[in-house]
């Protein structure tokens, strides 16, 4: 195990009845252990380093030590002085129960590292070791399509029809039933990677065929209908447990590609009208207390033929945090970091929600890379932490004139040619 500050020295440690070594110099004060999401690859990008960054800051501000665990040597939650101890470690379950053994934390956060450090919270709860923030019955009501989909229907919300299937022939049949086209993936993936669109039958046939991985084995493959023209929006949003802050309503410029944090979006949405942009506040303010959210969740909706249909629910860090934190002045991997301590939204002083009862000054956009030669009127606003993750922020002079070109120039397409059912 490798762990420990500037200046410590190697001293033995006994586990399981044989001697090891380790530098780590663990002191009296109360620790948290903050996963990051390891390696860099699609869906698990530097994004929620910023994420992890923020909450190890928090975390030293409140007295307690902020230890780091995290195997990325291009990230700044890495460094040595971003956080108290860094244990450079792959973010797998064995290698994190033994950090926790050795440090005993007052608990752990597994929101701001995507969905690596999130798929082993079963695990480390079974362990006996506290999970801060969103317990992990609360994630699988997320996460688990079954019973999130009955939560849905008990709050009167639509979503989109889907089914899973463990089976190249139950996979064939269930698409029929679901209707095509279809988001096909298999369920073990991370971040958008082997999933694909198919309009028919045969399409759907010759994506299981390729993908041996996701019908072979017997794992689940996930079937949605896929709707074409309608309304993407994605909306950040803090919770404590009871009462909801809706940090930004995010519309798509364009197709969503493989994750949400790779979509072109802008904030506030300029082609939602209050009513739209009130029923997707109310929506995820409505689904949280119920979910048992404390600290970040992310809610996709897709507006088709007039209907609000929800896609899905992430109970964690989205990659959007870092934008809309910079578009509308709230350090919301912070702000969520405290809640998950103990604080209460009622606690952190926050301003009024953005287009709920305060408007913004100017009008941002994301784009991973932005294509400035579909706007017109658009100062681009470059920094260098927005260089590193991939952001631009621009500030629009005309913006429904510039959306509107952006948006015919692109051919949008959305993730989400069928209304909801």
């Amino acid at each position: 195990m490798r762990g420990g500050v500037r200046g410590a020295h190697p001293r033995t440690t006994t586990r399981g009845g044989s001697a090891w070594a380790d530098e780590i110099e663990r002191g009296d004060r109360a620790s948290v252990v903050i996963l990051g999401s390891g390696p860099n690859r699609i869906g698990q990008g530097i994004e929620f380093d910023y994420c992890c960054v923020h909450a190890a800051m928090t975390v030293r501000e409140s007295g307690r030590d902020a230890v780091m665990v995290n195997c990325n040597p291009e990230t700044v939650s890495t460094d040595y002085d971003t956080s108290d101890r860094l244990y450079f470690e792959p973010l797998t379950l064995e290698d994190v129960i033994a950090v926790c053994e050795r440090e005993q934390p007052e608990g752990i956060v597994v929101q701001f590292g995507g969905q690596t450090p999130l798929k082993l919270a079963h695990g480390l709860e079974q362990a006996g070791f506290p999970i801060l923030g969103t317990s992990v019955d609360a994630i699988d009501l997320a996460e688990e399509r079954g019973r999130f989909g009955d939560l849905l229907a008990r709050l009167g919300y639509e979503a989109p029809p889907y089914a899973t299937a463990h089976s190249v022939e139950e996979a064939l049949d269930r698409g029929d039933e679901v209707g095509y086209p279809l988001l096909v993936r298999p369920s073990y993936v991370l971040g958008g990677r082997a999933m694909e669109i198919v309009y028919s039958r045969e399409g759907l046939a010759d994506y299981l065929q390729r993908e041996a991985g996701a019908s072979g084995d017997g794992r689940a493959i996930f079937l949605d209908r896929f709707l074409e023209n309608a309304i993407e929006v994605d909306v950040d949003a803090l919770c404590d447990g009871e009462d909801v802050w809706v940090g930004g309503i995010m519309q798509h410029v364009e197709e969503a590609g493989v994750h949400s944090g790779d979509s072109a979006s802008v904030l506030p949405p300029h082609l939602l009208g209050p009513r739209d942009a009130g029923r997707a506040a109310r929506a995820d303010g409505g689904d949280r207390p119920r979910l048992g959210v404390v600290g970040l969740i992310n809610v996709q909706y897709a507006i088709s033929a007039g209907q609000l249909c929800v896609i899905e629910a992430n109970p964690r860090a989205s990659r959007t945090v870092p934008f809309v934190s910079k578009a509308v002045g709230v350090p919301l991997a912070k702000m969520a970091c405290r809640l998950m301590l103990g604080e209460r939204l009622a606690d952190l002083g926050l301003p009024a929600e953005v287009g709920l009862g305060r408007e913004l000054a100017h009008v941002s956009v994301k784009e991973a890379v932005l294509p400035f030669d579909r706007f017109t009127n658009v100062d681009a606003i470059l920094g260098p932490e927005m260089r590193s993750t991939g952001e631009v922020m621009g500030i629009a002079r005309d913006f429904p004139t510039a959306f509107a070109k952006a948006q015919a120039a692109a051919g949008r397409r959305s993730r989400c040619t069928a209304p909801c059912s």
